[in-house]
């Protein structure tokens, strides 16, 4: 079987466009359908955040209304009691060796805008996964991960690679909306990415390679089904 790491943002506000800050972190439906989907499959998950800091839960991700009804909102609840002693004491991505590893998965949740995309660690793990032909999956939010890659002469390391990622449209129609400090499909096109978008709120997967990127949280089950099949 195979070794996942699961890298997850340790932030749990981000500062929006007007300065205030939003709580936010990961978004529950992302990491608890990744997490057990990949290890059901009898997989090892081995969860990462910088600084080895307890991720935090975007308390909206809980709530009936985003989960998908009460009863899925406290599925979500369970199984992060389940894995809580995981969560509690992640790995120090800065100390991660990504050659341990088989893929680096990354949901999302607002979070990822606050501290994933400018990680330096990361980065450097990114890099290395991607040049020793790893699985590399981000979703939703997670993408914004991809934005710390950089080569040896600071090129986007991603750049003319096919992914998708949470839109525009779903930032500012169910997202964070007008206040939204930037829109991180805007800053991959910018970089040089080629994104591929579908409906707002549909499940959509790109697999470009050793890259298997997720719209939303639709895309959650697919996202992590589809690295089962790339680990054959």
């Amino acid at each position: 079987m195979a070794n996942i790491l699961m890298v997850v943002s340790a932030a749990d506000s981000l500062t929006m466009k007007d300065g205030s800050e939003h709580p936010t972190g990961y978004w529950a439906e992302e990491l608890v359908v990744a997490h057990q989907t990949l290890t059901a499959a009898g997989n090892t998950v081995h969860i990462a955040t910088p600084g080895g800091r307890k991720p935090t839960v975007d308390q909206v991700s809980l709530a009936a209304e985003s989960a998908g009804g009460e009863e899925r909102a406290q599925g979500f609840k369970d199984y992060l009691a389940t894995i809580d002693g995981e969560l509690a004491h992640p790995l120090v991505l800065a100390d991660v060796d990504v050659a341990g590893y088989d893929a680096v998965v990354m949901p999302g949740g607002h979070g990822p805008m606050a501290d994933l995309y400018k990680d330096a660690d990361l980065g450097r793990l990114l890099v290395a996964a991607d040049g020793a032909g790893k699985i590399i999956a981000p979703f939703c939010h997670g993408p914004a991960g991809l934005l710390s890659a950089r080569d040896d002469d600071g090129g986007f390391t991603f750049k003319g690679r096919r992914l998708t990622v949470f839109s525009n449209e779903e930032e500012l129609g169910g997202g964070t909306g007008e206040n939204t400090p930037w829109m991180v499909e805007d800053a991959l096109k910018e970089k040089g990415a080629v994104v591929e978008n579908a409906a707002a709120w549909s499940s959509n997967v790109v697999r470009d390679g050793n890259l298997i990127t997720g719209q939303n949280p639709q895309s959650s089950e697919d996202v992590a089904k589809e690295v089962l099949k790339a680990l054959g």
